[in-house]
């Protein structure tokens, strides 16, 4: 399964990641790849973050 992910917010340890229909998901920041910030772009395919 490919989702992918746009990061709208980080909010201390967590990620606020959203979809293209809106469905948005908090993650922490550890699970997430280094240098992300606030629009990039991740792709989750098994189990795993991937910075595009």
């Amino acid at each position: 399964m490919r989702i992918l992910y746009l990061v709208t917010a980080i909010d201390g340890d967590y990620a606020v990641l959203r979809t293209a229909a809106g469905v948005e998901n908090r993650v922490a920041m550890a699970l997430l790849p280094e240098g992300i910030d606030v629009g990039s772009q991740l792709l989750f395919e098994d189990f795993e973050y991937t910075l595009l």
